[in-house]
């Protein structure tokens, strides 16, 4: 199985760019999603990045692992690394019936 981990970029090339992420900084391979500015999120994959994400979206997916490295580590109260799923669940746009 393979995990999108995000990273910010810290310095970008034409085709490396040198990132931060849950475990220092990294050479990412941005061949996929082209040079990127300074602060940019990118979604990676085996240390190559498939998508340019925004920062909400990387805080999202950086709780999301924490919350699976607590689980390994034998937590059982998660609540606080889903904050984003305390709201009413909404069904994407285009399952909604629209309403004549």
């Amino acid at each position: 199985m393979c995990l999108g981990i995000p990273v910010q970029v810290l310095a970008c090339g034409e085709h490396f760019a040198r990132c931060a992420g849950r475990h220092g900084e990294q050479r990412i391979d941005i061949s996929l999603v082209g040079p990127q500015p300074v602060g940019s999120w990118l979604l990676c994959f085996l240390d190559a990045a498939r998508e340019v994400i925004d920062a909400e979206r990387a805080a999202a997916i950086n709780a999301a692992l924490a919350a699976l490295e607590a689980v390994q580590s034998g937590e059982t109260d998660l609540s606080a690394f889903f904050a984003d799923l305390d709201r009413e669940p909404q069904l994407p746009e285009f399952l909604r019936t629209s309403q004549s």
